[in-house]
């Protein structure tokens, strides 16, 4: 094997001292990680959204988005808990693109992971600081954890990523919320397999040390639609599936049935507007199914400051990889999952 080595060995310890939480910001992510674990555990009855940017290319647009949605959560926070989606690592499946903000701190600019770490830890901080949500992070690269997992309150395991054998592991060692994707065949075996690992108890290597973890309970599925053999999206958001998810569940005695739809990615087949539809579709089967209601309690929505998506970061707050809802429709489509779960308990916003 030929490395190239182009810095030092990151000291991991170094590295989180920076944009640590103390005092105030502290007490106030751990109350909220309080919070999350009750929603998961079916303990608080409230609707979980995943919401944010497909991935957060740039700083001050996802500020910006982080202050609106932090007054959009104080609004609807009797209904409902976001955790705001502050992805900095970006799954290529050619390895070509724009791989995440810890690649590129500048998204114009060359790789530098160094910089690209202390970016990362950063804007988790400043989102957490200063407006008082709680954020989520892909663990594409489990050996990163350590850099950030004092920082974010839920983690996802992507559909590339879910039958990894190390992403298991290191899952079942997480001591928050950590959502695996079915995997891009839709085959739930191999999602419920990655949760059982994910649920009990490992031994392995870790960063060059011999590790025990004691299972994370808190590891649930996240549906979020399949491509066939011909390359078409199949969704997996519909009825039956809900169902037959939930069969799973209990087919292998798994703790904590909770499930999020994605509503982008194969189920909408990357069409943005298709995850309003998507939303409503489910609330009605909630409404429609006492086992869906109890266990179908989540909605992973990729949203944005604008709609749709650009080649190249020049619109402020557009994405630059999956297309995404814009502000205005992200408002308009939380307020009618607010009232939505108010006709449910007959009240309305």
């Amino acid at each position: 094997m030929v490395f190239n080595l182009v810095s030092e060995t990151i000291n991991i310890e170094e590295m989180r001292s920076f944009s640590k939480l103390t005092g105030k910001a502290l007490a106030q992510k751990e109350k909220k990680d309080q919070e999350l674990e009750a929603i998961i555990k079916g303990e608080d009855d409230r609707i979980l959204l995943v919401i944010g940017p497909c991935s957060s290319d740039n700083e001050e647009a996802v500020l910006e988005y982080a202050h609106r949605l932090a007054a959009l959560q104080e609004q609807v926070k009797d209904r409902i808990f976001m955790v705001m989606r502050v992805y900095t690592a970006k799954p290529r499946t050619n390895g070509e693109g724009y791989k995440g903000l810890v690649h590129q701190p500048d998204a114009k600019g060359k790789p530098n992971l160094i910089n690209g770490i202390r970016a990362v830890r950063n804007l988790h901080y400043r989102v957490i600081t200063e407006t008082g949500l709680t954020t989520a992070d892909e663990m594409l690269y489990p050996e990163n954890l350590p850099l950030v997992d004092d920082l974010v309150s839920y983690v996802a395991i992507g559909a590339r990523s879910v039958e990894d054998q190390q992403h298991r592991f290191v899952a079942s060692g997480i001591d928050v919320p950590t959502g695996m994707k079915n995997p891009t065949s839709g085959n739930l075996t191999v999602l419920f397999n990655g949760i059982y690992a994910a649920q009990g108890k490992q031994h392995f290597l870790f960063n060059g040390a011999e590790v025990n973890t004691s299972g994370n309970p808190l590891a649930h599925a996240i549906l979020r639609g399949a491509v066939n053999e011909s390359g078409k999206n199949t969704p997996n958001y519909y009825y039956d599936n809900l169902l037959d998810t939930i069969d799973r569940y209990h087919q292998m005695k798994l703790e904590n049935p909770f499930i999020i739809i994605d509503t982008n990615h194969d189920n909408s087949g990357k069409k943005h507007l298709e995850q309003i539809r998507i939303v409503r579709q489910t609330l009605i089967n909630r409404d429609w199914n006492e086992a869906i209601h109890r266990s179908v309690r989540g909605f992973m929505i990729e949203s944005y400051l604008e709609d749709g998506r650009q080649d190249e970061p020049k619109i402020f707050g557009k994405s630059i990889t999956d297309p995404c809802l814009g502000w205005e429709k992200t408002e308009q489509l939380v307020q009618e999952i607010y009232n939505t779960l108010g006709k449910e308990k007959g009240t309305a916003l």
